[in-house]
């Protein structure tokens, strides 16, 4: 054990050292792997390692050499123990808290804050932090895990604490360190300097709180995006239940149709489903144009506003509701139902007092996810918003818009993360401590009782309304892309499709469709992100469910809190948090990657969970006692029982990438442009054709890329084969 403590700091000491004596500490603006920095290494300044940085001025981080310095001396001095772990772990400690104070207060041009410089003096100012910065934190932060480590705690596995310190840093740098820079930065002039300004100004506007509507006047938008949320939610929960309860209790012929009907939105870029209910409900629509016809009565605007908003998004989240509601009610044991009918209970006062309430934690569930999604939407509302805007689509145009108000979009964005957090506490407190286990051990009739008649019938019609409500609307998606000018030249072209992904031959094969830029940084983002997103999220859930370490839950509820906050919060917080020093990554793909693997992590933990509720514990005790460490058992035990629940994040989490709209829209640059900004561009020039025929292109790759990781992830084997079976039975 001494041998293998040693081992592992020293190669964790001499990455260290290799950070500070020949990697770059701040950061190079035209990137690190391309190696062209090379070039001006001896020219300029910001390109030198950290030791020659102090050497030549930079006083700041001599304490960080120091440290280092320091752990040299401790691994050269004494021997694995309680003492030289305490050492370490207070060293790496150190280190870190130097790094994030002085990080945040020398900018630029200085210092961030003018009592700083009155105290200590004028200081030169730095760039962000770089190459050499990022490798010696995580240098620290891994010190800190090992010299738990050789104190004892968690029965001394390194591997463990080491995972828990690395996620606890990049959670608390790409979760809450943004939202603590919203707040803050909401507080802050152009110039950095304190003020309140502009938040008393906007925390009092009768735009955002005002309930004038109630009286014939106009709500606030804070208001208005409620009021959107709660009728979302409701009607995206009750649809997702016909839909779960027409699948599981009625002898409905289609059942497997409604399974495709909820898989098409998922997949769809944001747009579509506006841009679909535009050509057959908006002024000029197909559906407009008939009644007017045959009624002589005038339609008008009355899609465009809330109305509009909420028929696009019970079409895009009614599937998201019955994903999780057709496991809840597929869920509830027969034998509870069958007891009810003894006691000579009828089929409707089963389902009322029996079936109905056992579905309580799936209706939390989807209500709640109705509910965040909806105040989070930023698609739908930009095209049929109107005059009528909600919280997203105010923060987007506080920033980019004219009025360029900073303090305003950081109180909207309050607002709205208000909201979302609320219901998910709500959701949270109400179901604990209720319990809604009705799956034992004990066998029963597997049979689920049919809805009643009462039931069954508005059931079975409001799902056949709403199925072909929405295809319909997809029929007309895909007629859109082959027609020359919707609403006014319907005569069938493939030009939509040649402009936006055309080739040439002449010269060798080019790209020459004005979509192909954006599409291929979108898939090489989205695969990037993908598999981070699976790593990190099962990892997480592997610690949650199989370690005992103190401060669990709130580890726990921390990761599952980054779900309920929007994405046009995350947006807006990492511009910014990351716009500046000490981690500037603005205009870069590593700020896109981050959002999506932190903003999707939520999905691969609560999946990774419920598969390792399903594998014994035993099976990593009797790894861990034939000798294999917590890494080897995990590797080599426990992902390849894991399959379906990889399976789903990488799917969750590369369509998420692609379709994501709310935060991306603040993230993208010039250089990395994802398919959904592009598409945002072409709607608001109103390229409806090129706009569509991009979509339906994304939605064929998605299909296929999902198949293609199936292919690839495979499917668990847990039982022997059927042929070796056999063959043990002759």
């Amino acid at each position: 054990m001494t041998s293998q403590d040693n081992r592992r700091l020293d190669l964790t000491l001499a990455a260290g050292l290799i950070a500070l004596v020949l990697m770059p500490w701040y950061r190079i603006r035209h990137g690190f792997f391309g190696f062209d920095w090379l070039a001006d290494l001896t020219t300029k300044r910001d390109l030198w390692p950290a030791l020659v940085q102090a050497v030549t001025g930079r006083w700041q981080l001599w304490p960080i050499l120091a440290l280092g310095a320091l752990a040299i001396f401790l691994r050269l001095t004494r021997a694995p123990g309680a003492s030289r772990g305490r050492a370490l772990a207070l060293t790496g400690a150190a280190g870190l808290v130097w790094m994030v104070v002085e990080g945040l207060s020398i900018g630029l041009r200085g210092w961030n804050w003018g009592l700083l410089e009155t105290t200590f003096g004028a200081v030169g100012g730095q760039p962000a932090f770089g190459a050499g910065a990022l490798i010696l934190g995580a240098i620290f932060t891994l010190m800190i895990a090992f010299g738990q480590a050789e104190r004892g705690a968690l029965k001394g596995d390194a591997f463990v604490l080491g995972s828990i310190a690395l996620l606890i840093a990049l959670v608390a740098t790409f979760v809450f360190y943004p939202i603590l820079s919203m707040f803050t930065g909401a507080f802050q002039d152009f110039d950095g300097s304190f003020t309140t300004e502009g938040v008393a100004r906007n925390i009092i506007d009768p735009k955002i709180w005002s309930l004038s509507c109630l009286t014939g006047g106009y709500c606030g938008v804070a208001w208005r995006t409620f009021f959107l949320a709660i009728c979302t939610a409701a009607g995206t929960t009750t649809l997702g239940l016909a839909f779960a309860l027409v699948a599981t209790r009625t002898a409905f012929p289609f059942k497997k149709s409604l399974r495709l009907l909820t898989v098409l939105p998922i997949i769809t870029p944001p747009f579509v489903v506006g841009l679909a209910l535009t050509m057959m409900l908006g002024r000029s629509g197909v559906v407009t144009q008939w009644i007017e016809a045959l009624t002589g009565f005038e339609l008008g605007r009355w899609l465009y506003g809330l109305t509009g908003i909420w028929i696009a998004q019970m079409l895009s989240f009614t599937p998201i509701s019955f994903l999780i509601l057709i496991g809840v009610v597929d869920g509830v044991s027969p034998s509870m139902e069958e007891a009810s009918q003894t006691l000579r209970s009828d089929r409707w006062r089963t389902f009322r007092k029996v079936s109905l309430p056992l579905m309580a934690p799936g209706l939390a569930n989807a209500f709640l996810i109705g509910f965040i999604e909806s105040m989070a939407d930023f698609g739908n509302p930009l095209v049929l918003g109107g005059s009528g805007g909600v919280l997203s689509t105010e923060i987007f145009f506080a920033v980019v818009g004219a009025q360029n108000d900073p303090a305003r979009a950081a109180v909207l964005a309050t607002v709205l993360l208000i909201f979302t957090l609320s219901a998910f506490l709500a959701q949270r407190f109400w179901l604990a401590g209720r319990n809604f286990a009705t799956v034992t051990g004990k066998g029963d009739g597997g049979r689920h009782a049919m809805l009643p008649a009462r039931v069954a019938a508005p059931v079975i019609g409001i799902v056949l309304f709403w199925g072909a409500f929405t295809i319909a609307v997809y029929a007309l998606i895909l007629f859109g892309g082959f027609v020359r000018v919707w609403g006014l030249d319907h005569s069938l072209t493939f030009e939509h499709y040649q402009r936006a992904f055309g080739v040439a031959l002449d010269g060798g094969l080019r790209w020459t469709g004005v979509a192909w830029n954006s599409f291929w940084t979108t898939m090489r983002i989205a695969l990037l992100a993908a598999p981070l997103t699976a790593a990190v999220g099962l990892l997480t859930a592997w610690l949650i469910v199989r370690q005992r370490f103190p401060g669990r839950a709130i580890f726990e509820f921390a990761l599952m809190m980054s779900f309920a906050i929007p994405g046009t919060v995350i947006g807006i917080s990492y511009i910014m948090a990351f716009n500046l020093p000490p981690v500037q990554m603005t205009g870069t793909a590593a700020i896109l990657i981050a959002c999506f693997v932190f903003r999707n992590m939520p999905v691969g933990v609560r999946g990774g969970v419920a598969a390792m509720a399903q594998l014994d514990g035993s099976l990593d005790e009797a790894s861990l006692t034939l000798g294999a460490g917590s890494g080897r058992t995990m590797r080599r035990v426990i992902l390849p029982l894991m399959r379906p629940a990889i399976l789903a994040a990488l799917v969750y989490s590369f369509v998420r990438a692609i379709t994501s709209i709310s935060a991306v829209i603040f993230l993208v640059s010039a250089k990395y442009n994802m398919a959904t900004a592009y598409i945002v561009g072409l709607v608001e020039n109103g390229e409806y054709g090129i706009a569509i025929a991009y979509s339906s292109v994304l939605i064929v790759v998605m299909i296929t890329v999902i198949g293609g990781f199936q292919l690839l992830v495979g499917e668990r084997q847990m039982r022997r084969r059927e042929h070796k079976l056999k063959e043990a039975a002759a």
